[in-house]
């Protein structure tokens, strides 16, 4: 038998200690583990209640579904960690993705004006949020609030309403119908968002500013943080993300229009918070936001394979989605 020797002693006891963390944060009921097993839980309950719900063109499926909450909870998660909120999300989008396809309309139909013009565009919505938020101390909550109208009025209001249709193949198949290294443009493009989420937020010096914001504004202002400025670029963050959205949903559909996904901004927000982001700050993680968006993502999907009806999908989701939080720690 071999004696263990001091390094492997520690070792043992660190994985041993581990462990233990593990169980006891399992026993509390805590996240990430509670989000671990409701994702599973949901999983082996749809597999088991539907034929089609295990099969990887389902699962294809479930990706495109999330994309675009996926990608904004990326910009959403970074401001409620900043104890900020933005309800604007979805207006934004709309109005992002009205922007590009009148772009492309007007300068030869080329994609890359476009794409310029909806990213451009939901960066400058996220940039009149951050500063009327922190320059004149109104809370996020009213500001975007207002933005939300008033971005969905102007959608509206550039075409009267309508429609604008879309051409380029180019812009199809970049961000809506390609394929990259075998996998569907729109979840290419969620990848890219969480890896650039995952690399700011917790690889960054911009993240632990981020944290620090959200931890305690007035510790960071006295370290020497500009709170102000960090606030902002959050905001600045999650617009740029909803025009990305915008572009991937134009290019899925071939065209803009102003009235989509209204009242998006609450599965956002769920899935931001269902991803153990606290609404009091200072806490939450991309990967978390990944999960609570496939959760709600996969809910969806499995409720609509057992033929459960709209309305009753609606109470089932929010019944699930509070009841989850309930039972996790703040």
């Amino acid at each position: 038998m071999t004696e263990l020797t001091a390094p492997n002693v520690v070792a043992s006891s660190t994985r041993s200690d581990r462990r233990r963390k593990i169980l006891q944060n399992l026993l509390r009921g805590e996240r990430p583990y509670m989000l671990y097993i409701a994702f599973v839980i949901l999983l082996v309950v749809f597999s088991l209640s539907s034929p089609w719900f295990l099969s990887v063109d389902n699962f294809l499926n479930i990706g495109r579904q999330t994309t675009l909450v996926s990608i904004i909870a990326v910009g959403m998660t970074f401001i409620i960690i900043a104890r900020q909120i933005d309800l604007s999300v979805a207006s934004t989008l709309a109005l992002s993705g009205m922007a590009a396809a009148l772009a492309m309309s007007q300068f030869n139909n080329s994609w890359i004006v476009g794409a310029a013009a909806g990213l451009g565009t939901g960066a400058l919505v996220g940039l009149l949020n951050g500063i009327l938020t922190t320059q004149l101390s109104i809370p996020s909550f009213l500001v975007t609030l207002g933005s939300l109208s008033m971005a969905r009025g102007l959608a509206m209001m550039v075409t009267n309403t309508k429609p604008v249709i879309i051409t380029n193949e180019t812009y199809f198949a970049i961000f809506g119908e390609g394929t990259f290294l075998g996998m569907p443009v729109p979840i290419a493009w969620t990848l890219a968002a969480m890896i650039i989420g995952i690399l700011l937020l917790h690889y960054n010096v911009f993240g632990r500013r981020i944290y620090a914001v959200g931890g305690n504004p007035t510790a960071a202002l006295y370290s020497g943080i500009n709170t102000k400025r960090i606030t902002t670029a959050a905001f600045v963050l999650t617009g740029t993300l909803a025009g990305l959205a915008a572009l991937v949903l134009s290019a899925r559909s071939h065209a803009a229009r102003p009235d989509v996904v209204q009242g998006m901004e609450l599965d956002v927000i769920a899935a931001v918070i269902l991803g153990g982001c606290s609404l009091f700050g200072g806490r939450g993680y991309i990967l978390g936001t990944l999960f609570g968006s496939l959760i709600i993502g996969t809910l969806n999907n499995g409720l609509v394979l057992l033929g459960v009806s709209s309305p009753m999908q609606l109470v089932i989701k929010g019944a699930i989605i509070v009841a989850a939080v309930a039972f996790t720690k703040r």
